[in-house]
């Protein structure tokens, strides 16, 4: 059986009536609907002939659709992973966001690129497989996991139910992008407490807005220690996105004559494989000691910030000689007949992602790479339909160079 004819035998319009009837779920974040989704999933799973089961966590209030395709023996196995979780409808939407609308270049709707359009790919093409008659000597192994945006909370209870592979996949939106590395993500709440008098002495003030002014532009300008490479290096950023000040720690905001003396910055770090939370935190208390050298009495404290329930992300990386980032880059090329984009790609060399809970837990060579990215996460949430389409390609021949035909 010839692999490029196959991918010849996908049902474009059945492949989009399954992605619009997964973006008509309203599968926000620990919700019903969320679980909704994971069911079906669970049973459009089971309809194609996989070994199908939802799997609870949090004390059953939350589940994973898992499926698996046993192989006759002697390939490698492919895990693929996926969230059916999603963001919050936004203002500015000119469409529904929960109608699935196709028109002649792009499907719409919340959560269609971040990340549906990737959970059906795989889906997709593990059954125009199963309907052409291919056998496998791999294993496949299909999740679909809730809370991702809880800090991959889905993808650590399937890791420690035992799941695991040879190699996965995992599909964020990556413009069909092969990304092979990304960064660990960090919070941080940093605290600066001045001095207050009335303006009529302001020169005897140590303000903390001035002092947030300052520290601000050189937190986002940040590159931290430890980077084995200046590749490892391209995948820092500190972040400022919270920014609160007024009077004391109440931040009372009723006395604008008065200079504040205190500021609660939140921000977040990013940071490579290789280097450390303990690293990161120690730079940026650095950065603080020289702030308050410039602020004579300013006092500034920085602490992690970590949300009870919400893991953090940790960082991503796979060798790109690595057989299944090999292996995708020709399914790409066989597809598009042009290289494939590989490497820290940006923007996703940002992301976060639940490719690594599964480098880090499993120590698994992975890609991330998927559908949609470029009009990800704003109104009018959209992917290319020639991209969708074009990625179920490419996995179906990934799939048939890591699992083999039997």
């Amino acid at each position: 059986m010839d692999p490029k004819s196959l991918v010849g035998k996908i049902d474009e319009k059945s492949c989009l009536d399954f992605l619009s009837n997964m973006v008509r779920q309203k599968s926000h974040s620990q919700t019903d609907g969320e679980r909704e989704l994971a069911r079906i999933m669970a049973r459009e799973m089971a309809a194609i002939g996989l070994q199908s089961e939802l799997q609870p966590f949090e004390d059953g209030q939350r589940f994973n659709a898992i499926g698996r395709l046993k192989g006759s023996g002697g390939g490698k196995s492919l895990l693929f992973n996926g969230h059916l979780d999603t963001n919050p409808v936004t203002e500015g939407w000119t469409v529904d966001p929960w109608g699935g609308l196709v028109d002649d270049k792009f499907i719409y709707g919340i959560g269609v690129s971040n990340m549906k359009a990737g959970d059906a790919a795989y889906f997709c093409a593990v059954k125009t497989l199963l309907d052409a008659g291919v056998k496998l000597k791999g294993d496949i192994i299909l999740t679909y996991v809730v809370g991702e945006l809880q800090g991959g909370v889905g993808t650590l209870a399937a890791i420690r139910s035992g799941i695991k592979a040879d190699y996965f996949i995992n599909s964020e939106p990556s413009d069909l992008a092969a990304v092979t590395m990304h960064a660990a993500a960090l919070s941080f709440v940093i605290e600066l407490t001045g001095d207050t008098r009335h303006l009529s002495k302001r020169e005897q003030s140590v303000d903390a807005i001035a002092a947030a002014c300052d520290i601000i532009p050189r937190i986002n300008a940040m590159t931290f220690s430890g980077a084995k490479s200046d590749v490892h290096r391209s995948i820092n950023r500190g972040h400022v996105g919270v920014v609160h000040g007024a009077l004391g720690r109440d931040l009372e905001e009723w006395r604008p004559p008065q200079v504040s003396d205190f500021v609660r910055i939140r921000g977040s770090a990013r940071y490579a494989p290789g280097q450390t939370q303990e690293g990161v935190l120690a730079d940026l208390a650095g950065e603080l000691v020289e702030l308050e050298k410039r602020f004579p009495g300013l006092k500034a404290k920085l602490v992690p910030e970590m949300i009870e329930g919400r893991p953090l992300m940790p960082p991503f990386e796979v060798s790109p000689t690595s057989r299944i980032v090999t292996s995708i880059n020709a399914a790409y090329e066989a597809v598009r007949g042009e290289k494939q984009p590989t490497g820290a790609i940006t923007p996703t060399r940002f992301y976060g992602t639940d490719a690594g809970h599964l480098y880090h837990e499993l120590g698994m060579e992975g890609i991330v790479c998927g559908p949609g990215g470029r009009y990800n996460t704003m109104p009018d949430e959209r992917v290319d339909i020639v991209d969708y389409l074009d990625m179920i390609r490419v996995y179906m021949l990934t799939i048939l160079d890591i699992c083999e035909i039997a």
